[in-house]
């Protein structure tokens, strides 16, 4: 168990209700002379969804280690991702609601941490890069520079980012999967 006032962004912990939540987003507000309120964002790691909780300072909730396990992304069947352990070759399944912001940085042959919480896959750990191949953007023209604005770029993934004008269709570049900001063309 663990003080309410511990948890910090990627504090994993199950709530009294028995739900896992990881910590997205936290903010400890004190008024006057009462106890602190601990306002957190966290992200059910079952279902997918977001949600606002808040406790009162003094308050615990049993606190969770997830066991990271090595594996690399096949394909998608449905609505499911599939992975396969790299040590096994057992192949864990996770719904797209569960992957969220996630599933679009996740390209064939893709290796990643899964969170296992009892034997039961949860979420996966990304790189902090990914490199993509751009699938559609706009064409560059002369006189566009690195510098000053930008175009918005399918990926091979289906996601979309800004980047710089310069960067034409078949280019690969480099996202960093946290932000979704391009870096650089590789």
């Amino acid at each position: 168990m663990i003080g309410v006032q511990d948890l910090r962004k990627g504090t994993t912990f199950l709530d009294d209700d028995g739900n896992l939540f990881v910590v997205l987003d936290f903010a400890h507000n004190k008024q006057g002379r009462g106890n602190a309120t601990i306002n957190i964002k966290a992200r059910n790691l079952r279902t997918g969804a977001n949600v606002q909780k808040s406790y009162q300072s003094g308050g615990r909730v049993k606190d969770v280690r997830l066991e990271t396990k090595k594996v690399q992304y096949l394909y998608k069947d449905g609505d499911n991702y599939v992975f396969m352990d790299q040590e096994t070759y057992e192949q864990p399944a996770l719904a797209e609601d569960v992957l969220s912001e996630h599933a679009q940085w996740l390209k064939e042959g893709t290796s990643v941490e899964l969170l296992v919480y009892q034997d039961e896959p949860l979420d996966v750990q990304l790189p902090t890069t990914v490199d993509l191949v751009v699938t559609e953007t706009a064409p560059s023209f002369k006189g566009n520079t690195a510098s000053g604005g930008g175009k918005p770029a399918t990926l091979e993934t289906g996601a979309v980012v800004q980047v710089p004008f310069f960067v034409n269709v078949g280019d690969t570049v480099r996202v960093n999967t946290e932000s979704g900001e391009y870096l650089t063309r590789v």
